[in-house]
């Protein structure tokens, strides 16, 4: 049993790439007992650097069989959630889709993780991170002045998507626990990604930003909200927004220039920029952590991943842990009360298919059987 709120949710997870498992990590990682339907003779799995598979049991089966589909409809029955990220029909044409599983379990709250959804005039084509955010408007915000960038696989696959489908099944167990009754949730990359910009749809409609990148507030336009090279070649965050953490910043840089007390002048900021970027490249990024760091300034040194884990505040923290000699985020959120825990590591395919199966209440008889037919 896992360690953390969530001990005691059984979901059901049907092997992916990319969001699918993180979400299962994140669900695991709160103490959920996930149980990862592999595919049988797929490959060896359990590598130690497969970071978002950490935390669950695998069982191998192979779903062309008839008897893999009922073992599934079983487990169905048995569990609290269904975790699936296959493009839309999959699950159906092998009999296990939603209409089939909320027969046979009512209150079953069924996941569904795609990037363009289940239903829409993209619905069925492929697609990556880039695309799902492309459509809804963020990649168009994000980058240079010369080209949209984008940024890692963090806002489509993992924020849009498996951040928004924990949420979604969670709150759907919270429905079924109350009324009985499960439901789909239906958890698009591309509508996460659009949700995710709900602020900024309000500064356009407030005229307060503009479709040109690096002009406005926080997408690098501002002197004051911007990364800066230091003389080391290393490079400092910057986000003094707010007047005092301004005043701050200029004291702590030294800088006097009647110019930038200008701070919201929009025609400004690029001559600020330059300005600025002169005097924080005559220190290092060491000097000005030295000058800023845990200040209100709103500072912060740009680590890389080797970097990040050794820094102060992330080891204060316990932000990072190590597990087999694999440095790693640890659990997140926290809790005071339930905390969560990495239950183990990534698991090879197939390495608790009986022990799983009869934990979730399978017989052994039936799992002989399973084992018989090559079926597990």
């Amino acid at each position: 049993m896992g360690q953390g709120p969530l001990s005691g949710l059984k979901v059901l997870e049907f092997a992916g790439i990319g969001p699918g498992p993180f979400c299962g990590m994140l669900l695991s990682d709160l103490g959920a007992d996930v149980v990862r339907i592999d595919r049988k003779g797929g490959g060896r799995g359990g590598s130690r650097t497969d970071i978002t598979a950490r935390g669950r049991r695998s069982v191998a089966m192979d779903l062309k069989t008839p008897e893999a589909i009922a073992a599934c409809l079983e487990l169905m029955e048995r569990c609290d959630a269904v975790l699936e990220g296959f493009r839309p029909g999959v699950m159906e044409r092998l009999g296990l889709g939603p209409d089939v599983a909320l027969k046979r379990n009512p209150a079953l709250v069924y996941g569904r993780m795609t990037g363009w959804g289940q239903s829409g005039p993209y619905a069925s084509a492929a697609g990556h991170d880039m695309n799902y955010i492309a459509i809804s408007g963020a990649l168009s915000a994000i980058g240079t002045e010369e080209k949209p960038v984008p940024p890692l696989n963090l806002v489509g696959d993992f924020g849009g998507g498996a951040l928004y489908l924990a949420f979604g099944l969670l709150a759907g167990v919270i429905h079924a626990r109350r009324t009985g009754e499960g439901q789909v949730v239906d958890c698009a990359m591309s509508d996460g990604a659009a949700s995710l910009m709900a602020m900024f749809y309000g500064f356009k409609a407030a005229g307060a930003w503009t479709g040109e990148r690096r002009s406005n507030l926080l997408d690098g336009g501002a002197h004051f909200y911007d990364t800066y090279r230091c003389s080391d070649g290393k490079w400092i965050s910057i986000g003094s927004i707010e007047p005092q953490f301004y005043a701050l910043l200029l004291e702590k840089t030294g800088i006097t220039d009647p110019q930038f007390a200008h701070q919201m002048d929009r025609s400004k900021w690029p001559q600020l920029r330059e300005a600025l970027a002169r005097v924080i490249a005559t220190k290092t990024r060491d000097e000005w952590s030295s000058i800023m760091g845990g200040s209100d300034v709103c500072f912060a040194p740009v680590l890389d991943l080797d970097e990040a884990p050794q820094h102060p505040h992330n080891k204060a923290r316990g932000t990072f842990l190590e597990i087999e000699g694999v440095i790693q985020p640890a659990p997140a959120p926290r809790f005071s009360r339930t905390p969560g825990a990495v239950s183990g590591p990534p698991p090879g395919i197939g390495a608790h298919s009986r022990e799983a199966l009869a934990d979730w209440g399978l017989s052994e008889a039936a799992i002989g059987a399973l084992v018989a037919c090559n079926a597990i």
